[in-house]
């Protein structure tokens, strides 16, 4: 199984996906788009990964590879590749396929519940999770539903936390922050500023102890969504 994962900064790996994706034998070939690396051909692919990053999917004036990534997306999905979206990714997928990625009335940060839609308890993927759930949120963007696409999850700050559409998902939220990536965001300056414009000045030792908390349940659900998305629409 060839997996293509798209990066847009290198902090935002898989995480506890990749490391399903590496237990089922996948070669993995990771794109670093924010460091100049070109896109591959998607058509020897079997499924395509695309994680998050700080800048917002809109932003191709200043993150020029923006424009052919959401292309690349696009086209994939309407072949019926199987791809999975994670914030950035989500939001990326939602515009590649008709919808919209625009800034958020204000960022939702922090370990907060999600709830799996009616719609979403009936999906073969997400069915497999908890009715609500806590996961990381770090994000100050969101998206409207591409034409045609389910919602499977919500928030009560972000109605659009998942959907599926065609043989692809995207997730708003983080379930995949293994404890040695959730240190690293913690000292990128921006992701930083973030937590303390949204939870207030020193917030990050409290947010990261609210991780710790957390974390064991998030990887469970990672691993147990990953393991559903591979079973249903993986080659």
């Amino acid at each position: 199984m060839r997996a293509i994962v798209l990066q847009h900064i290198a902090c935002e790996p898989p995480g506890a996906i990749e490391d399903v994706l590496t237990e089922r034998g996948a070669v993995i070939e990771r794109v670093e788009l924010d460091e100049g690396e070109p896109l591959p051909d998607w058509r020897g692919a079997d499924l395509i990964v695309v994680m998050g990053g700080p800048m917002g999917a809109y932003d191709s004036a200043d993150h020029p590879w923006l424009a052919p990534e959401t292309r690349f997306i696009g086209e994939a999905v309407e072949a019926g590749t199987p791809l999975l979206g994670v914030c950035l990714g989500a939001q990326l997928l939602a515009q590649a396929t008709g919808g919209r990625a625009y800034s958020g009335e204000r960022p939702e940060i922090g370990l907060l519940p999600v709830e799996v839609t009616v719609a979403g308890r009936a999906d073969p993927v997400f069915g497999v999770l908890p009715g609500t759930f806590t996961t990381l949120q770090w994000h100050g963007d969101t998206f409207d539903l591409p034409p045609g696409a389910v919602r499977l999850a919500s928030s009560p700050m972000y109605p659009n936390q998942a959907f599926r559409v065609g043989n692809a998902y995207g997730v708003q939220f983080h379930l995949e922050v293994t404890e040695a990536m959730a240190r690293e965001w913690a000292a990128v300056p921006a992701y930083a500023r973030a937590a303390d414009g949204v939870l207030g000045p020193g917030s990050l030792p409290g947010l990261l102890a609210s991780f710790d908390t957390h974390r064991a349940g998030m990887i469970r659900d990672a691993r147990t969504l990953a393991k559903a998305f591979l079973r249903t629409v993986g080659r």
